[in-house]
């Protein structure tokens, strides 16, 4: 049960159940399990590339010659493109930072994946450089930076709009994102 707590939205409940039903499946799924786990741990890596997750030095979506090779949506996560894969809403490619720019925690742009991004923007002809960054303050700081840099390069930037989530009720959002959503509004 501790070592399922160690997991990512795993609390003590959730860890003594999942604890329980392994137990209870006996040793041939608890092995699997964690041969699964062991062997993902050793072959899957970041992609040479974006940073998203491979078995091989590309990934599946820098290799897919479908994609828009122009377009480049810049994230804080691999799990952030896992979310935008799913809406089945992005074409183009992606670049994983690692994380965001955090100054009092010594988190520069040299330690995340920013000078690659200035030079993939460079050398692959981007066009256009999606910011999918959080919009708390190191998503923020982030954000800004990229943007100047970006800019400088001569390449369009833009970032996800903010506001009103899709079936949600005005009554409940806070006066930021409510400023957010009146400010990103746009033409019907």
């Amino acid at each position: 049960m501790e070592a399922l707590r160690r997991l990512p939205s795993v609390g003590p409940r959730s860890a003594e159940r999942l604890a329980l039903h392994i137990l209870k499946s006996g040793s041939d799924p608890a092995r699997s399990l964690a041969e699964s786990i062991l062997e993902a741990g050793s072959v899957v890596r970041p992609c040479a590339n974006c940073g998203f997750f491979s078995q091989e030095p590309l990934c599946d979506l820098c290799r897919d010659s479908t994609r828009i090779s122009k377009l480049l949506c810049v994230v804080e996560q691999a799990t952030d493109v896992l979310a935008f894969e799913k809406s089945g809403g992005f074409k183009g490619l992606y670049h994983v930072l690692g994380g965001c720019l955090s100054p009092l925690d010594e988190i520069g742009p040299e330690e995340l994946n920013i000078p690659r991004l200035l030079k993939r923007i460079r050398e692959e002809s981007v066009e256009e450089v999606i910011l999918g960054l959080n919009t708390d303050v190191k998503g923020e700081t982030t954000t800004l930076y990229l943007a100047h840099e970006i800019h400088a390069l001569g390449v369009r930037v833009t970032r996800l709009a903010t506001g009103i989530s899709v079936g949600g009720a005005l009554e409940y959002a806070d006066s930021a994102t409510l400023g957010h959503a009146l400010k990103d509004r746009k033409p019907i």
